[in-house]
Formats: C-alpha cells, sequence, structure tokens
C-alpha cells in the first residue's frame, strides 16, 4: 500500500507539472502573439526579401524623398490597399533609424479623402521658418493629384503638425494649377538658401519645369530644361553637392526611359549649374546612375546624421519595370512592391569623364551580416563552384586577367548548373553586364534580359560588389562607378556560386562572401 500510494502521489505531481508547463506556454502565445507568428513565419519559405524594403501587404511603387526628423528618417511611399482589384495610390510612412531596418507607421495621407481623387507622387519638406503660415517646423507636402477639374494633373498640398503621422488638405483648389499639358506632375522642393526661397522642379512630358516660391503656396515659373531621346520623364530631383575635387557642382537628376536608343530605363542625370531661375548642364547627354532594368522613381536625400551635407548623398528606388510590374511570385505571398538598398552617392572628377556619381550600399547593411567566408586567392579557367550557398548575401572580389573574352560568376545557380544569373565582365565585348537569361525573371517578352555598360578592359582588372536577396541583385563595379540593380526570381533552392572564364584562366582574389538574415 505504501509503494501504490508513493506512485499515486508521483503520477499526480507529474500531471501538475505538465499541466502548468501548458498553462504557461498558453499564456506565453497569448501574450507574445507576434514573436510566435514571427517564428512561425521564418519556417515557411518566402520569397520576401531579407534586407530589402517590402511592403507589408498589397502594392508598392513609387518611393518619396525620405526626410529626417527628431532622429528618424521619415520615408513615404506610393501605396495601394485594394490591390490588385482596385487602382489607386496613398501615401504609407515608415521610419529608420539607420535606413535598413524600418517601421510601418500606417497610411499619412489616404485616398479619395478630397475632390480630387488619389494622391500620387510629391516631396514632403519641413518648414522650419513657418513660410507657410502653418506653424514653425510644419509638415508641408506637395502632391501631384488628378484634380475635379476634368482629372487633370495638378499640384496641391498637404500639410502635417502631428510630425508625419497624419497629413490634411489645405484645401480643394490646386495651388498648382495645369498650364495646359498632360503630363505635369511629381514635384520635388528644396530650399534654396543662397537666395532664401523655395524651389521647384516639375515633370512635365520631354521638359523639366523649374519655379520658385516664397510660400510654398503661390508658384512662379522660372525656366524650363527641355530633354532628348529618354522619352517621358517624371520624378526630378535637383541638388547641390562638393566634388571630390572641392568644387561645388548642381546635380539635376529624373527618371527616364531611353530604351529606344538601346539605353537605360533608371534615373539619367547632369552636372552644371544653377543660377536661381535655369539649370546650365555641363553636358548635353545624360548620365545614368543605375544600368540596371529595374531601378525606377529614384529618390536622392540628406544624411540627416552628419552636419556636412555636401560630400555625399543616400539614394534609393522602386525595384520594378512598368512594363512587367504585375508580374512577380510574391503575389502568391499578398504583397507586390520592393525597393533597392539604400546607397550613398558621391561627386567625383576624372579628367576624361568630368563629374560622375559613385555609389556603394549604405554602410548600416553591416549589421544584417550573419557569417563571413573568405577565399583569398583562386585561379580559374573554365568553371569553379564555391564551397557555399546562399539567397541572402554580399559578394565581393577583384577579377584580373590577362587574356580572356569572358569572365565573373554564375549565381543562384541550380544544383545540375541550367539555372543562374551572371555577373561579369565581356573583354571582347568591352562591357560589364547582368544577365538573367538563364533564370526565373519577370519579362516574359524576352527583351530585357541583359543589362551593359562600358568597361575598359585595357585595364584587365575589375573590382565586383554583389548584392544578392531572395528577387534581386544589384551590382556594384569598380567601387561603384557603374551599378546594376535587376530583379530575378530564381527556385528557392537554387542557391550555387560558381567562379567562371571563357577563353583563358583569371585570377580572383580577395573572394569574400558575407551573409545577411532578416
Amino acid at each position: 500500500m505504501k509503494n501504490i500510494a508513493s506512485k499515486s502521489i508521483w503520477i499526480r505531481s507529474i500531471v501538475v507539472i505538465v499541466g502548468l508547463s501548458i498553462l504557461i506556454a498558453i499564456g506565453w502565445s497569448l501574450y507574445h502573439p507576434a514573436k510566435s507568428e514571427s517564428l512561425e513565419t521564418q519556417k515557411r519559405p518566402t520569397y520576401r526579401a531579407s534586407y530589402h524594403f517590402t511592403v507589408p501587404d498589397k502594392w508598392k511603387n513609387d518611393p518619396q524623398r525620405p526626410i529626417y526628423l527628431d532622429e528618424k528618417y521619415h520615408y513615404y511611399y506610393l501605396y495601394n490597399r485594394d490591390y490588385p482589384k482596385k487602382n489607386g495610390t496613398e501615401w504609407r510612412h515608415a521610419t529608420s533609424t539607420d535606413l535598413v531596418h524600418w517601421k510601418d507607421e500606417g497610411v499619412a495621407i489616404p485616398k479619395y479623402t478630397n475632390p480630387n481623387g488619389d494622391p500620387w507622387s510629391g516631396s514632403v519638406v519641413i518648414d522650419e521658418y513657418n513660410t507657410a503660415g502653418f506653424g514653425k517646423g510644419t509638415l508641408v507636402a506637395i502632391v501631384t493629384q488628378p484634380s475635379a477639374d476634368g482629372g487633370k494633373q495638378e499640384q496641391f498640398l498637404w500639410y502635417s503638425t502631428d510630425k508625419g503621422k497624419t497629413f490634411t488638405s489645405y484645401r480643394s483648389k490646386p495651388v498648382m494649377s495645369n498650364p495646359g499639358t498632360k503630363d505635369f506632375r511629381d514635384p520635388k522642393i528644396i530650399r534654396d538658401i543662397q537666395r532664401n526661397q523655395w524651389m521647384m522642379v516639375m515633370a512635365e512630358g520631354t521638359k523639366i519645369g523649374f519655379y520658385e516660391s516664397d510660400n510654398l503656396k503661390d508658384w512662379r515659373y522660372t525656366s524650363g530644361f527641355q530633354t532628348e531621346n529618354i522619352g517621358l520623364v517624371e520624378c526630378p530631383d535637383l541638388y547641390q553637392m562638393r566634388a571630390d575635387d572641392g568644387s561645388y557642382q548642381w546635380i539635376l537628376g529624373v527618371s527616364a526611359n531611353s530604351k529606344s536608343t538601346g539605353g537605360p530605363n533608371t534615373y539619367a542625370y547632369w552636372t552644371g549649374d544653377f543660377n536661381g531661375e535655369a539649370f546650365l548642364p555641363d553636358r548635353s547627354e545624360p548620365e545614368w546612375l543605375d544600368y540596371g532594368l529595374d531601378w525606377y522613381g529614384a529618390v536622392t536625400f540628406e544624411d540627416g546624421k552628419d552636419k556636412d551635407k555636401y560630400s555625399h548623398r543616400y539614394a534609393l528606388a522602386w525595384m520594378n519595370n512598368w512594363d512587367y510590374a504585375h508580374n512577380t511570385p510574391t503575389l502568391k505571398e499578398g504583397f507586390n512592391g520592393m525597393d533597392s538598398i539604400v546607397r550613398q552617392i558621391r561627386l567625383k572628377h576624372t579628367a576624361d569623364a568630368g563629374y560622375r556619381l559613385v555609389s556603394q550600399p549604405v554602410k548600416a547593411l553591416e549589421q544584417f551580416q550573419t557569417s563571413t567566408e573568405s577565399f583569398g586567392q583562386i585561379k580559374v579557367e573554365g568553371a569553379h563552384p564555391l564551397p557555399v550557398a546562399g539567397d541572402a548575401y554580399q559578394l565581393e572580389a577583384d577579377v584580373s586577367w590577362s587574356m580572356i573574352k569572358n569572365a565573373g560568376f554564375r549565381l543562384r545557380e541550380s544544383a545540375d548548373g541550367k539555372r543562374h544569373v551572371d555577373v561579369g565582365v565581356s573583354v571582347d565585348g568591352q562591357y560589364s553586364y547582368v544577365n538573367r537569361a538563364n533564370t526565373g525573371q519577370p519579362d516574359q517578352s524576352g527583351k530585357y534580359i541583359e543589362s551593359r555598360a562600358p568597361f575598359d578592359a585595357t585595364k584587365k582588372k575589375v573590382h565586383l560588389k554583389i548584392l544578392v536577396d531572395k528577387t534581386s541583385i544589384e551590382v556594384f563595379v569598380d567601387d561603384g562607378e557603374v551599378a546594376y540593380s535587376s530583379l530575378i526570381f530564381p527556385r528557392l533552392e537554387d542557391q550555387g556560386i560558381t567562379l567562371f572564364t571563357d577563353g583563358g584562366p583569371a585570377m580572383f582574389n580577395n573572394v569574400v562572401v558575407k551573409h545577411f538574415s532578416r
């Protein structure tokens, strides 16, 4: 009887302990649902990017230029909560302290809240001197909307007195009426400190219009800059930078499409002088900040933490292309929309090329690194697979050669070697390239498979920095003198990395793979 009683007490104790454990587990899940969901989500296969900004759900397109306020970057972007059933965008808000980790802040300018339709692209500024009369420090946004007057593209003012969380419509009438052109949109405002006034650039078909204002409400046209051979222009940009030779230069940028002449469909820019009324370019032909297939609607913005506002800026863009904007495997997961990484841009001067913007990934991206694998020097003739795999990483290497035709990397490679995206240099063709012909990708027409940029192969060497994520590849050639950004849709299991050459051997030095995780 004593043994039976002892065993009974022991069994009851076990039952109590198990019961308490279950209650504790239930309580934890009730009070920590986000963490439980996050762990479950991480286990599921996903095409959501590991370290790029992606829309939480539904749809995003144009980024709006971020501003820095109260030790945070405030970023607005065009968002459609009804995608894919209905159209119409609104401004959704996110904040970040490092330009890598973003916190969703919800919708700041809802759509269809006034007679003028949905808000499109524009720009927001901090009115530090109360020039508009809404109060010192008010956030003022000038936004394109299809007005109640026949759907014309006109400019409307919205303002925020709660540090950008919500915006109020100033009035139902535009602060800038349509001057009689079909395309009249995407206002970008800067404060011209030298002349103590507001300046605006506008996309007007193939022309960029310049306007000035004292109060952000009344605008005066000053001049126009006519572009050629780059199609319809959108999302213009104007800013000043200090080059590496110490001189100050103005840059006029715009999202443009030069595909008809074999050029990019990304961010074109000119360097030159701005006299307060007109922009005077150094040359008529633009340079391109990105040669890839998917870097559109780009914005540049100041470093909010650095008092030096001219030595460098930041830039980001919508990673998509209107030719195939709705073709993505992420739709099965309920979202469509991703940005490029934020990159730091500087202005460099060379004797042969003049002033050129160069770009590099923002340094804060290093926070995502979970492990590093270094391979030193590797001699390659033909193909050399690396004993490493991944779908989210940075790959960096110096490649040099004597006599070859082609050299580079096959990335997101399948186990049988049939599927891959190629990055490299064609010595014979005198160009660098990104080729996505042999992997899943969004363009079903077959037109936009390979992107190229001129390369001086007589140097017989190249430095490549490549950022790979679930559905994207971004390449920086020779310290960012050339950049590529393109969408790719490899199978999730395709994660191989192979070094290759054609027509001779090459040395791959300082090969380093830095893995990222969410």
